[in-house]
């Protein structure tokens, strides 16, 4: 899996003495960011630099600042740790179990994401030792309840791709219809039927058939289809029902 390293590993976190006035105590974020490398679905995890978490693998995630919104501390918060600019980040919900960070009362915010790994650079940041990619059947314990938020944003990602098509920004333009297939299997953990989920799918009207087929393969090569993005942002918008 790749790996990168932040070239300086020192604990940039705050010390008691150096307590951040600007920051709200009590409020965290923290980003689930999946990734798919045409293969495998994955999440990017670090590990802190500094803190009772130092060594520890956990979600990308830090405090907001008093002056900002969420939203923009979500995003300040992945780039800061990551690189990681200009990706569509969805909020989740609020975890606030009282007891979910032991030395102190911390409610989370919950956002993720699903992006393609090519097309991000990832560079760790000063407060984290690593960035890395996971497989989601090979994800480690996690700090806190980030364990917990992961699982609920799997779930939350499988709900959404029977309500809204995916895979405009995860596929290579022109795709075949196993690669598309291959993609939502991944995602929903489950071995899908082939001749069911081609029928669905062309159904919707959702793939435009090219008149070309794979190029310089072994096997039998495969008609090459691609989105049409006028029904895909229409279907997006409105959503529909897919049960596979």
């Amino acid at each position: 899996m790749e790996s990168l390293r932040s070239k300086n590993n020192k604990n940039t976190l705050d010390t008691p003495e150096e307590i951040n006035e600007d920051i709200i105590e009590e409020i965290s974020i923290d980003c689930v960011i999946f990734g798919f490398n045409k293969q495998n679905l994955e999440v990017l995890l670090v590990q802190h630099a500094g803190g009772e978490s130092k060594g520890k693998w956990g979600l990308l995630g830090g405090r907001v600042n008093i002056k900002e919104s969420i939203d923009n501390a979500a995003h300040r918060i992945v780039y800061e740790l990551t690189s990681l600019d200009n990706i569509y980040l969805e909020q989740l919900k609020a975890f606030a179990d009282p007891d979910r960070v032991i030395s102190e009362r911390v409610i989370t915010i919950g956002y993720y994401t699903l992006i393609n790994r090519e097309d991000y650079n990832i560079k760790a940041g000063l407060k984290v030792i690593e960035a890395k990619w996971h497989k989601i059947n090979e994800v480690p314990d996690l700090i806190f309840d980030h364990n917990e938020i992961l699982n609920f944003s799997l779930m939350h990602l499988r709900n959404r791709v029977r309500q809204a098509p995916i895979g405009f920004n995860l596929l290579p333009e022109k795709f075949t219809l196993l690669q598309l297939m291959h993609l939502y299997e991944e995602i929903l953990g489950v071995e899908l039927d082939k001749s069911n989920f081609r029928r669905k799918f062309l159904h919707m009207k959702l793939l435009a058939a090219l008149d070309e087929k794979q190029q310089e393969v072994s096997h039998r090569a495969a008609k090459l289809y691609k989105f049409d993005s006028d029904i895909y942002k229409k279907l997006t918008e409105k959503g529909f029902n897919f049960e596979f």
